[in-house]
């Protein structure tokens, strides 16, 4: 559809038609996701001045369902039939490998069947893709959780956009990613002026489908030096199988005692520590979004013993992994190998 401008509304009510969104709500979805998706459609419609977005809220049976603050939100539906024109999203939990969400993906493959478009903020992602409905799409989800999509579901398109929209697909990262995705939704229906100016209306510096989620590494650390850099992106990749600082400094073109000089200097803490933290953190997100066994996680992130494994967890967070995953500690764990050669970094 062509952009219009919005200030022409006799233009605009010859080729656009109003539209209707549905967002299901996990149990533990987000709040400021939900808020950064619907504002922008509130806003739209006063400044328009016209209803031209309408929208519902559901659960899995229609009762409040609460956010990951603990605030309960009421809603309008259930699991009923969606209008086949809306625009179905689901609005992601901290939780989305729960066996429990069997029944929900089942609806939403029936909604897929009916022509219903769907999307995903943040976590929802996760749950499209375990139903099959993001084969062959470009989508994203939240950088925390690529690591686990990507061990899961290795033939998906997952990129570190805000947003994506792929045909009848709208993903994004969650958070004000939400508000991205609205704002690139509106633009494309009533042209890029009334989205310009939900925006200022909003006080958000649109963001559009190529940016990044993530800062850049200067922006999140305050680092600059381009051998630091380069050797944090290195070490980023390298998760399954770490190096040792030597090689990291090696390939860095630099020295093992510059690369020590220069993590202590802005970071406060050596490469191998850095790297170790960069990896267990990886391993947590694994373990509390994901149903990978512990010791699959451990492997998917350079450990060579389980044992090791729980004992670097420990350090870091005060809980071992089982503690995480809610299964318990095995009685046996000292004894546990692993049926791989161990590598280079563990």
């Amino acid at each position: 559809m062509r952009h219009v401008a919005a200030g022409d509304s006799r233009a605009v009510a010859l080729v656009a038609t109003p539209r209707t969104f549905a967002f299901f709500l996990a149990p533990g979805f987000s709040m400021m996701t939900l808020a950064s998706a619907l504002e922008p459609l509130r806003v739209a419609n006063r400044l328009a001045r016209r209803n031209w977005y309408t929208w519902s809220l559901h659960s899995v049976n229609g009762a409040p369902a609460t956010g990951s603050n603990g605030v309960n939100i009421a809603v309008d539906f259930g699991l009923e039939e969606i209008d086949p024109n809306a625009l179905l999203f689901v609005c992601g939990s901290m939780n989305p490998g729960s066996p429990a969400w069997r029944g929900v993906m089942t609806w939403l493959r029936r909604q897929n069947a009916r022509g219903v478009a769907l999307g995903a903020l943040g976590t929802g992602s996760y749950l499209l893709a375990r139903g099959g409905l993001l084969e062959g799409r470009r989508c994203t989800i939240h950088w925390e959780s690529l690591p686990v999509v990507a061990e899961e579901f290795p033939s998906l398109q997952f990129s570190s956009h805000v947003f994506e929209i792929d045909r009848d697909r709208y993903t994004c990262a969650g958070g004000t990613a939400a508000c991205d995705l609205i704002l690139q939704i509106i633009s494309d229906h009533l042209g890029d002026r009334l989205s310009g100016m939900v925006a200022d209306s909003i006080l958000h510096a649109a963001r559009g489908r190529q940016d990044e989620q993530r800062l850049s590494i200067p922006g999140r650390f305050g680092v600059r030096h381009p051998k630091l850099m380069s050797v944090i992106r290195s070490m980023e990749r390298k998760i399954e199988e770490p190096v040792r600082p030597s090689a990291l400094a090696e390939e860095a073109g630099i020295s093992t005692r510059q690369l020590e000089r220069l993590f202590r200097r802005y970071l406060d803490r050596s490469p191998k520590r850095y790297y170790m933290e960069l990896r267990l953190h990886r391993a947590r997100n694994l373990l509390l979004q994901t149903e990978m066994s512990i010791i699959d996680v451990a492997l998917a992130c350079g450990f060579s013993s389980p044992s090791h494994f729980s004992k670097c967890y420990r350090t870091l967070f005060e809980r071992t992994p089982y503690h995480d995953r809610g299964a318990p500690e095995p009685m046996t764990a000292h004894r546990e190998v692993f049926p791989v050669q161990p590598s280079r970094g563990a």
